[in-house]
């Protein structure tokens, strides 16, 4: 699965913000080439609302673990929940372990995993949790919005 497959489909669920910094945005360069998914309806990034999904494309300081700086490798994030975290990662694969499920290297206990070049035996799960990571920012938003 490619990366750019995964973009698109969230872009296409409803309301969803992909937000891919590039060379000369106002986001740092160390972001450029990843990508952050956001529930955002009315297009703009949330200043308070952290992404549900993420694409990584390199290491970062404090998360070298899945050696993501090797060319052409990149891992998805999604936040998931504490209970499906449980569920998706009943044993951890190695770091740099491809197409498995494991526990976020940072954010795991909060309920987030992630997969180093998603393919036959995670991409399709992959696009399903990614669904349902936008249906439950969505929810939240809609909750936000009823208690204004």
């Amino acid at each position: 699965m490619e990366m750019q497959e995964i973009i698109e489909t969230v872009r296409g669920f409803d309301g969803a913000l992909v937000v891919s910094p590039q060379e000369g945005d106002a986001f740092p360069a160390l972001s450029w080439g990843d990508a952050y998914f956001y529930h955002a309806p009315d297009g703009q990034m949330p200043e308070r609302t952290q992404p549900y999904g993420t694409i990584i494309t390199k290491d970062y300081p404090d998360d070298t673990s899945s050696a993501l700086d090797t060319p052409g490798r990149f891992r998805v994030n999604i936040h998931v929940g504490r209970a499906q975290a449980d569920a998706l990662c009943p044993t951890e694969p190695e770091p740099t372990a491809v197409d498995a499920f494991r526990r976020h290297p940072l954010y795991g206990t909060s309920g987030w995993v992630c997969v180093i070049d998603p393919a036959e035996r995670t991409g399709a799960v992959v696009l399903s949790l990614l669904r349902d990571a936008h249906a439950a920012a969505r929810a939240r938003t809609q909750r936000r919005e009823d208690r204004a």
